[in-house]
């Protein structure tokens, strides 16, 4: 067995759902996959002594489960009273206009075809509600439309897909840019190390405790990956399907359509950059 702490990030062991710090709670969806991971994490956010929260992506269009977070506020004596969305993809954000209507609350998000109601999010942004304080903070390249949000009084940060609890994202070309993504990671580092975030509350997987040690993992990896496909490029291999099949010859082959896409992505870099 891998001791966690020895793993980037420092995951977190046991039970995925429930009360991550002080001010989060995870509801855990139940659509497991090769990519999602355990499934889909719905964040509850609230301040404790606060009759009012905030959800950070509702999850798939699930019944089940937009009723689960719902009860989950209720228990603890709360009303959600705003869901914010850190991208468009369905499985964090298909069951938004559900829950939205189960609640009575506005969805706000970077992408204008996502929100309910008049008010988006952009950089700079802070969501306040009942005391509770998130920093808007915006970190494209898993897609254009990502955002992380800064939760100051737990040292924490919500990265959607920016950042996962285990392994790593993809970079989902074409509206995904590799370019992006690494101004995306350098801009998370600088919240490690300028603002004491040592905590990341990520879109699948666990609790990160090491947020410096995970962003630092995943600026490496990304040097790495982009250095293979460089060397595989020079050494005759064309396209993206060939180049995936040669640099994650030891990944699960479910993944390869997914990893073809981030080939993709740093093959447009390398070409912007003059490097092939």
């Amino acid at each position: 067995m891998t001791d966690a702490s020895a793993l980037p990030g420092q995951p977190r062991g046991g039970v995925l759902t429930g009360p991550a710090t002080p001010r989060a709670v995870n509801v855990l969806a139940p659509n497991p996959s090769a990519m999602t991971l355990d499934g889909t994490n719905t964040w509850l956010l609230s301040e404790p002594d606060s009759a009012v929260a905030v959800v950070v992506d509702p999850g798939p269009l699930d019944e089940g489960h937009l009723r689960n977070v719902v009860d989950t506020a209720e228990r603890a004596g709360k009303r959600v009273a705003l869901t914010l969305l850190t991208h468009g993809h369905p499985d964090h954000a298909a069951g938004a206009a559900r829950f939205a209507e189960l609640t009575g609350t506005k969805v706000r998000a970077l992408d204008p075809a996502l929100r309910l109601g008049d008010e988006g999010l952009g950089a700079g942004d802070v969501v306040k509600a009942g005391g509770l304080e998130l920093r808007v903070v915006p970190t494209p390249g898993h897609t254009a439309d990502s955002l992380s949000f800064h939760l100051p009084a737990d040292r924490a940060v919500l990265t959607g897909d920016t950042v996962l609890g285990r392994g790593t994202t993809v970079v989902a070309h074409p509206d995904g840019r590799l370019g992006d993504y690494l101004g995306s990671l350098r801009r998370l580092r600088s919240l490690t190390v300028d603002d004491g975030v040592h905590t990341v509350l990520p879109g699948h997987g666990p609790v990160l405790e090491d947020a410096q040690g995970a962003v630092e993992y995943y600026l490496a990896h990304r040097a790495h990956r982009l250095a293979q496909v460089e060397t595989a490029v020079e050494d005759g291999y064309r396209t993206p399907s060939e180049i995936v099949a040669h640099v994650y010859a030891d990944v699960d082959r479910s993944l390869w359509p997914a990893a073809e896409l981030s080939v993709r992505a740093q093959l447009d870099y390398l070409v912007e950059h003059g490097l092939i």
